[in-house]
């Protein structure tokens, strides 16, 4: 299975002015702990890092370090997470039929999370990881008044991995940049052209570090995680 990383995000409110997964997480920057989980899965064969040029001296010598048996590489990104994409879709080996594609900051994700995607992926075209939302949902007009409470049975709440095949996203992605499309995942390109995406249930613990109160829980997390390191690996 083909991974592709998007990892040119900007953690401006992680209160940084720098790329958001090389911040230390328990010793490490975020980006390792992404990498390490899918170098664990059995299901992945190559890793495309997608990012910015100014990023990839620091990169590289994470990549050093990490000694990764999965080959790796460099992909160019573009102005928006939906152009790096693009960018790294059209990067794959052209025998990649088809792709994982996982956010770099839900670097709690599990080898199974990625495994679970890839096998489900050999069956349908489309997927994402999701899990059920807890909270009640409001909607919100612009004066602060809420106008609807949807039914809660009916939302999840989505992840990355997710998954297509190639053929099929990349399609979506040179019809959404023809019609100006500006979506906030690929799983949107997807339904915008009427194709199936299948729900996988995710994680409780695959959260998006975003905030410095992300980054506090992902720590808490890793350390429960692996209770037998002292301190990061």
């Amino acid at each position: 299975m083909y991974l592709l990383i998007p990892a040119a995000g900007v953690g401006r409110r992680m209160g940084s002015d720098r790329n958001k997964l090389l911040i230390p997480l328990w010793g490490q920057p975020i980006l390792a702990w992404t990498l390490r989980a899918a170098e664990a899965a059995s299901s992945i064969t190559w890793i495309g890092l997608v990012g910015q040029a100014v990023d990839w001296p620091e990169v590289n010598d994470l990549l050093k370090t990490l000694a990764l048996t999965t080959p790796v590489q460099w992909i160019q990104g573009g102005d928006t997470r939906q152009a790096s994409v693009f960018n790294g879709l059209k990067a794959l080996p052209a025998n990649a039929d088809r792709v994982l594609i996982h956010d770099g900051a839900r670097c709690l994700a599990t080898p199974d999370l990625f495994d679970r995607c890839a096998a489900v992926l050999q069956e349908v075209p489309g997927l994402i990881a999701a899990i059920p939302v807890k909270d009640t949902i409001k909607v919100v007009n612009s004066d602060g008044r809420t106008t609807a409470t949807p039914d809660r049975s009916q939302l999840w709440a989505a992840q990355t991995p997710q998954g297509f095949w190639v053929d099929k996203i990349k399609h979506c992605h040179e019809q959404g940049q023809e019609q100006g499309l500006q979506v906030t995942d690929d799983a949107a390109l997807f339904e915008h052209f009427n194709l199936p995406v299948q729900v996988v249930e995710g994680e409780e613990s695959n959260l998006k570090v975003t905030t410095p109160m992300d980054l506090a829980i992902a720590e808490f997390i890793l350390r429960q995680r692996y209770p037998h390191l002292q301190s990061s690996p």
